[in-house]
């Protein structure tokens, strides 16, 4: 049976509790002031060359073809959807920036959005070599709560059925489907309402990111055709964080199960 007993010290989880957000906030208002500015520049410079491109349709050839898809894959490159305009959402808005800075802290990476200036990509290596450690703490004490009341759980069970393997085994299913409705059916489900996927695509997106492969072929909050509320990215890499911890200890559990 789980070992129970009261979580790390409060005053020491709160503390690491607003370290954490506070160290994302901080993140996500840098990658803004580093990124928003040249995000824009390259999304007007885009819209030039395509207003140029159609004022030339009439005498296309093969060689400004070539130039006009070689615009659109540098735009795609620096973060500008090529089928979007220059009134579309910001991809650094701070909500976004957020949502950024949560996937470099917990090494998703979709690979969709990456800094394209300098400045932006020399933060981003340090934020990253301080902020995954802190991820990597953060995601282990949360842990130990979450272990903790399994434990408690457990010891409540017992009391009413006085078999260890039956108690143990309903506890960690207990856990474990609730995590599952939580994290993996009701998200996919928000997502498929919001994002217009099917819940294949949703739930589909939630494994990927949880198990930290990030393709970057489904990312929520990219489609310039929807207006997002303005956290939603936000309380996107706030799931995000919270669903590996859960993920994490399942995970362990199983391990230690097999």
């Amino acid at each position: 049976m789980l070992s129970a007993g009261v979580c790390p010290d409060q005053g020491g989880r709160v503390l690491l509790i607003v370290a954490h957000f506070t160290y994302l906030l901080v993140g996500a208002a840098i990658f803004q002031i580093l990124e928003r500015e040249a995000e824009s520049n390259n999304r007007n410079h885009f819209q030039v060359e395509k207003l140029n491109f159609l004022s030339n349709y009439t005498c296309l050839d093969r060689q400004a073809l070539e130039k006009f898809v070689q615009v659109i894959l540098d735009a795609w490159e620096k973060g500008v959807n090529p089928s979007g305009n220059s009134t579309n959402p910001s991809n650094w808005d701070f909500s976004s920036s957020f949502f950024f800075a949560g996937t470099v802290v917990t090494t998703i990476g979709y690979g969709n959005l990456s800094p394209s200036t300098v400045s932006g990509q020399v933060f981003c290596v340090f934020y990253a070599l301080c902020g995954i450690p802190l991820n990597l703490v953060f995601l282990k004490q949360l842990g130990k709560c979450l272990t903790i009341h399994l434990g408690r759980l457990e010891r409540g069970m017992f009391s009413v059925v006085p078999h260890k393997k039956m108690v143990e085994a309903v506890a960690v299913g207990l856990f474990f489907i609730t995590g599952s409705l939580v994290f993996l059916v009701i998200p996919p489900l928000l997502f498929s309402y919001v994002e217009g996927w099917t819940f294949g695509e949703g739930f589909y997106f939630s494994f990927i990111t949880l198990s930290t492969i990030g393709f970057g072929d489904y990312v929520v909050g990219t489609d310039p055709g929807k207006e997002y509320i303005s956290l939603y990215r936000s309380l996107a890499g706030i799931w995000i964080i919270f669903a590996l911890a859960w993920l994490a200890l399942v995970l362990n559990m199983g391990a230690r199960i097999m």
